[in-house]
């Protein structure tokens, strides 16, 4: 079941973040060291409680079970676009098609919103991520190399 997430989940919610970013930190190489700025190692209470209470993002947990297990957030833009943020399924939790309902609820909340546009970033490396977002609606927009990470940020849009 999704449905909104509540202030004193933060803490959970930290956890499957960090958890679910981790899998992929591990799988390409991304370590604490040579990229801190990584979901993985810079989500933290102090910054889910900002997105909650200082930039009013919708919130949202997928419960399975009476066990939080799943993540996004939200983030609506001026452009009539919208972000999606830490898209998040415990590890022990994939391959039974949360992601996919997490998405799906995503682009419904956005295009309810008025968004036009679902905008988020990947791990470009992760090309078995890119062809799953491919699949649910997603479309390629490009890349680009920061100094500050080891791997290259891949742009993806859904069109609502």
């Amino acid at each position: 079941m999704i449905r909104e997430m509540k202030k004193e989940e933060i803490p959970q919610c930290v956890e499957i973040i960090r958890k679910s970013f981790k899998t992929v930190a591990d799988n390409h190489g991304i370590t604490e060291e040579n990229a801190p700025r990584f979901t993985a190692f810079a989500t933290n209470e102090e910054k889910l409680l900002w997105h909650f209470e200082g930039e009013h993002r919708p919130m949202f947990v997928f419960e399975d079970d009476g066990v939080l297990c799943g993540y996004y957030s939200l983030l609506f833009q001026e452009n009539g676009e919208c972000e999606l943020n830490n898209l998040a399924v415990l590890p022990e939790y994939r391959h039974k098609g949360i992601g996919k309902e997490l998405l799906k609820h995503a682009s419904d909340e956005a295009r309810k919103a008025g968004c036009k546009v679902l905008n988020f970033g990947i791990v470009e490396e992760n090309q078995v991520l890119r062809k799953w977002y491919e699949a649910n609606g997603a479309m390629h927009l490009g890349t680009h190399k920061f100094d500050f990470f080891p791997f290259t940020c891949g742009y993806m849009k859904i069109d609502l």
